[in-house]
């Protein structure tokens, strides 16, 4: 596997890395700042505390309540393997039995109230935690490890249960980890690795084996936080912990629900600003998914799509099988900073080049076109006939002697390079033999990344298991799906943290003056009409078109000569929502007579239809731009979201949206236009003229701090639609539909 000097880095090193050194990071105080204000204008809060793992994961001191040494208990093995770890780590551990003098020879305590010492940890073996924790508070257990199933994961009364241990253990002062846990986190870790770490978070204990095998393959492990229900200590805990942690290359996690979405972002926030890669599978992508993770750990898995915006947000890689998990984790935990974004692909045989290049650039992977002074270079050692562009075809002869690490280093010395991919599709003694050598010579002797791909389904080949697994400066995958997610992943990591500015530290703590006006146009419970949601647009300074709201034939005629012809008019009542479908929509009327006509004809069309109106509006028609949708939403796990993409009377049937979960900047706003399949519609097409990118951002903007200031208090927000302009002429709500909560 990799080398790398990323884990050494210090906490406050990583930041001012983050934010460039020009920019000093703020005094932090347990992850939040010594002075500000510590929710936003939404009530949110912006920093979270960082528990103190250290006497978790090294206490001086264990109990361990339920202990036995009785042939063919259960907790008999457990005892044993807590007897074993607390060796290891140089803890003493107290077992606790209200019938035994002893324990495996140690002299045990009939209750917690009379340890011999106060103690870190205490592991509850027992099948109801609950009546412990008064005694636990009582002894100053810092923390406690409970076992036991039946809460949250099976229904309504565990989910009751679960809250009344939680309340308990909040009343206690002693933090909880489960219940419906287990002994991950207090397995043998080998010793004998050193270089950068994976920490390890999982809600499944044995979705963590693949990356805890990962030892095996010489890449180290530091932690494992099994946290099951998180009736109390969370993955969001835990992540935060471990981002602080020197020794920490990388975090993988195993997600199945979120208990909290914001704790969620700020540890992925702190992840950040400490540069450490955090790396996730999180399930409930299918509805099939999401029931069973509901069932498993009791917990809301989200909305798919905002889970995994709010994870792009932060950085947070998420990938879908436990190989992609572990493999992507390796690479990020101990592979140097790129020196450069380009992969050159160089393999013995053309077909197989040809064929990783195709998939690397499927995979978003810059493949850059080696010079011409550079492929004479390679041609020396290469036959002129085999192309040396990228990919590069050796030939495969060259690199069964001397030429073989000269093209590898002449790749590398490219400045343009920043990874060479190998791939071996199978092995060929003794040519594969002598490859693999001279890329870890090489390697060893660079500081760009080397990785390579091992084909052989066997993997019991020598030049495998001894050259490539026993060198720490080459990265090795099995497949070639693995190393491409892998490297793509590490440049999109190192690009992310390398600009990265949080969001919470400009997120608006106050309200701004528009946040009065649009609360005396809230409804509590009820949908406002056009008129009114377009006036809180306006409130918050996004165009709308001129119009005026009338009650009458001859007032419809007289705002239409104010407005100017050619104009629209739209029934307007806090119960329409699709008045194209009903017809309550007249499009360019250009006379008094018209104007007439379509007044009577949409009250007549309301009355029908029991459409309670509060009157028709006359508006500005606009046309000659590009018709977006912006909304807001709210998500159950994360609050307030805002969504933009194409819109007009098809929105529906097109789907084409991006969502982010506030607060975000404009770099975020400019994403997510990049994340639309029709954005080339936005640049200007068949002729049209590119639309006012600008103006369309800073609608979405706008609509991003009504969505903070209303808060909750807002359900639903969509303005379709947006038109927007020609580049320098802005962009105007043409409809607007708002829900109150």
């Amino acid at each position: 596997m990799l080398g790398s000097t990323h884990g050494t880095l210090t906490t406050d090193a990583r930041r001012a890395r983050v934010l460039g050194c020009d920019e000093q990071p703020s005094p932090v105080v347990h992850g939040r700042p010594a002075e500000g204000a510590d929710v936003d204008v939404s009530g949110r809060p912006l920093y979270a505390e960082v528990p103190d793992l250290d006497r978790f994961f090294r206490p001086g001191s264990v109990a361990v309540v339920g202990a036995s040494d009785a042939e063919g208990q259960p907790n008999t093995g457990i005892t044993r393997q807590l007897l074993d770890w607390a060796g290891r780590v140089g803890a003493r551990v107290h077992p606790v039995h209200p019938t035994r003098g002893s324990v495996f020879g140690v002299p045990c305590s009939p209750t917690l109230s009379d340890l011999p010492e106060q103690v870190d940890l205490a592991v509850l073996l027992v099948s109801d935690p609950l009546p412990l924790f008064e005694e636990l508070g009582a002894a100053k257990v810092k923390f406690a490890v409970a076992f036991a199933s039946g809460f949250a994961e099976t229904g309504r009364e565990g989910a009751d249960a679960q809250a009344r241990l939680a309340a308990a253990a909040e009343r206690s002062g002693t933090r909880l980890l489960g219940p419906n846990t287990n002994l991950n986190a207090f397995q043998r870790f080998r010793d004998d690795l050193d270089g950068p770490a994976i920490a390890l978070i999982t809600q499944s204990g044995h979705q963590g084996r693949p990356v805890f095998a990962l030892q095996e393959l010489g890449v180290r492990l530091s932690h494992w936080a099994p946290t099951g229900n998180e009736a109390d200590l969370e993955t969001a805990d835990f992540l935060s912990y471990f981002a602080e942690q020197p020794e920490v290359g990388a975090i993988a996690c195993y997600i199945e629900g979120l208990k909290d979405g914001r704790s969620f972002l700020l540890a992925a926030d702190r992840a950040a600003r400490c540069g450490v890669p955090v790396v996730a599978v999180k399930v409930g992508r299918t509805g099939t998914g999401a029931r069973t993770a509901a069932s498993h750990t009791g917990k809301l898995t989200g909305a798919d799509d905002v889970v995994d915006a709010a994870m792009r947000q932060y950085g947070v890689i998420r990938v879908d099988g436990l190989d992609e998990l572990q493999d992507t984790a390796a690479l990020l935990a101990r592979a140097r900073a790129p020196r450069a974004d380009g992969v050159v692909i160089c393999s013995i045989s053309g077909g197989t080049g040809a064929h990783v290049a195709d998939l690397a650039a499927e995979a978003g992977l810059e493949l850059p076109v080696l010079s011409a002074a550079k492929q004479a270079e390679l041609h020396q050692w290469i036959p002129e006939y085999l192309s040396v562009a990228n990919p590069v075809d050796n030939g495969g002869h060259p690199v069964g002697d001397w030429r073989g690490r000269k093209i590898i280093d002449a790749i590398l010395d490219d400045p343009r390079v920043g990874v060479l991919i190998c791939p071996v599709t199978g092995p060929f003694p003794p040519l594969s033999d002598r490859l693999v050598q001279d890329l870890v010579d090489a390697a060893e002797h660079t500081d760009k990344l080397v990785c390579v791909v091992w084909g052989s389904p066997v993997g019991t080949e020598p030049a495998y298991r001894e050259t490539l697994l026993g060198s720490s400066r080459v990265a090795t995958f099995r497949t070639v799906a693995n190393c491409l997610t892998a490297v793509r992943a590490h440049l999109d990591h190192h690009r992310f943290v390398r600009d990265y500015r949080s969001p919470f530290d400009a997120a608006p703590r106050t309200a701004s003056p528009s946040f009065r006006k649009a609360q005396a146009l809230m409804r509590p419970g009820q949908q406002l009409s056009e008129h009114a949601a377009k006036q809180l647009l306006r409130g918050y300074g996004i165009r709308v078109p001129r119009e005026q709201l009338v009650t009458s034939a001859a007032a419809a005629v007289r705002a239409a000569g104010l407005v100017g012809y050619p104009v629209v008019m739209k029934a307007s009542g806090a119960r329409i929502a699709h008045k194209t479908e009903l017809g309550l929509v007249k499009i360019g009327l250009t006379s008094a007579s018209q104007v007439r006509d379509a007044y009577r004809e949409l009250t007549d069309i309301a009355h029908y239809e029991g459409v309670e109106l509060d009157g028709v509006l006359v508006c500005q028609m606009v046309e000659r731009g590009v018709e977006m949708v912006v909304g807001v939403g709210h998500d159950r796990l994360f609050g307030p979201t805002v969504t933009v993409g194409l819109g007009g009377v098809l929105v529906e049937v097109l789907r084409d949206t991006a969502v982010r979960v506030p607060p975000f900047g404009e770099e975020q706003a400019r994403d997510m236009l990049g994340e639309l399949r029709g954005r080339a519609l936005l640049d200007g097409v068949r002729g049209r003229p590119p639309a006012d990118l600008d103006a369309l951002v800073e609608v979405v903007l706008r609509v991003q701090r009504l969505a903070l200031e209303l808060g909750d208090g807002l359900a639903e927000l969509d303005i379709n639609p947006l038109m927007v302009l020609p580049r320098g002429q802005g962009a105007v709500a043409l409809d607007a539909l708002a829900v109150c909560r």
